[in-house]
Formats: structure tokens, C-alpha cells, sequence
């Protein structure tokens, strides 16, 4: 980084020595000169010290001199609007002027929208069909480049898994059928029985 900013050897003689003893950095660094311009005399109160610059070592400030700063004074609470109120002063003109909640009525029309747009969930079964189709689409796209044997097995395996989740899923439909033929038609069930 020194040498990027174009220092004289001098120059960074005194850096590296000023990090060396811990101290801060100069601001002016004179080209030619080991003498260091004089400090100027303080203008300031003792009471309340300001430091101009900060030291590389650690220090703690007097208590006074914590007191006498604002770091102790609280903010004043200043409650802001947390609703629009032009929104509600139109909305209260409205329930004045037709006696009813306009906002209100929007609102209940845009539930009943999205309720009839709703989109069925997809079937199980039928992704299950799809992710089949797609897998002996593969399976034939790398049998065409040549690259069958080595993808066979694990299409092949992830093929008869979807085959097994799919007897699953249709075994249960089955019964959740049968289930229903029964209640609808309840011929020679247990209600004859209990008659």
C-alpha cells in the first residue's frame, strides 16, 4: 500500500515506525524532515476533553466527562400515526353518506373471487404418471446418445418405486370407494341387523 502511494523512503521510515511503537498515524508526514510540526495549544476547558485523535491503546473516559455529554439524555417520545387517516376519514364519509362499509364490501367481494379461482391440488396420482413418462423419456433420449447402460438401473429403480407409490395410492382410492358404495347402497349391512 506504500508503495502504491508514492511515498519517500522517509515517509515510510516514520509510518512503520509509528505502527511499530502503537501510536497513531500522523496526519502530515513531511517529505524531508524528521521534525514533527508543534501540537497547537489547547482551546478547550479542562472539565470536558475532546479528543482530537484517537489512540491505538485503549482509555477510559472520566465519568464527568460521560455526564457532561448527551449520552444519558433519553429521546422524547413522539407517537406518530400508525393507519392512514385520509383512508379512514373517506372510509367513515362513506358509512355516513350510504350507510354502508364500501372497503368492507370490497374486501368481501375479492375473498369470494379468490375462493372461486382457487386451483384444485394437483393429483398424486397423476404426477406420479408424469414422473414415469418423463424417466422412460430419459432413459431412451440416453439409450439414443449411447449412454444407456450407465443411467438404466437407477431410472429403471426410481420407475418401480413410482409404480409402487402409485399401487399405493390406487389400492387406498379402492377402498375409500368401496367404503362409499357402501354407505350409499346399504344392502344387508349391520343397520338390518340392529332393526
Amino acid at each position: 500500500m506504500m508503495e502504491d502511494s508514492k511515498l519517500t523512503h522517509f515517509q515510510r521510515r516514520h509510518l512503520t515506525a509509528c505502527v511499530k511503537r502503537g501510536d497513531t498515524l500522523p496526519l502530515q508526514c513531511h517529505p524531508t524532515s524528521s521534525k514533527e510540526p508543534a501540537p497547537p495549544a489547547p482551546d478547550f476547558s479542562p472539565a470536558v476533553r475532546k479528543p482530537s485523535r484517537l489512540s491505538a491503546k485503549p482509555h477510559l473516559r472520566p465519568a464527568k466527562v460521560c455526564q457532561a455529554g448527551d449520552a444519558y439524555t433519553r429521546e422524547k417520545f413522539r407517537p406518530q400515526a400508525r393507519r392512514d387517516l385520509e383512508k379512514e376519514k373517506q372510509r367513515l364519509q362513506n358509512i355516513l353518506a350510504t350507510g354502508k362499509d364500501v372497503v368492507e364490501h370490497k374486501v368481501k367481494q375479492m375473498l369470494v373471487q379468490t375462493k372461486e379461482e382457487e386451483i384444485p391440488e394437483p393429483d398424486r396420482f397423476e404426477e406420479l404418471v408424469n414422473e414415469v413418462q418423463e424417466r422412460r423419456e430419459f432413459l431412451a433420449e440416453m439409450e439414443a446418445l449411447g449412454q444407456g447402460k450407465k443411467y438404466r438401473s437407477i431410472v429403471l429403480t426410481e420407475i418401480s418405486q413410482k409404480m409402487r407409490e402409485m399401487e399405493i395410492i390406487d389400492k387406498k382410492r379402492s377402498e375409500e370407494m368401496g367404503e362409499i358404495m357402501t354407505k350409499d347402497f346399504p344392502g344387508g349391512n349391520k343397520s338390518d341387523h340392529h332393526n
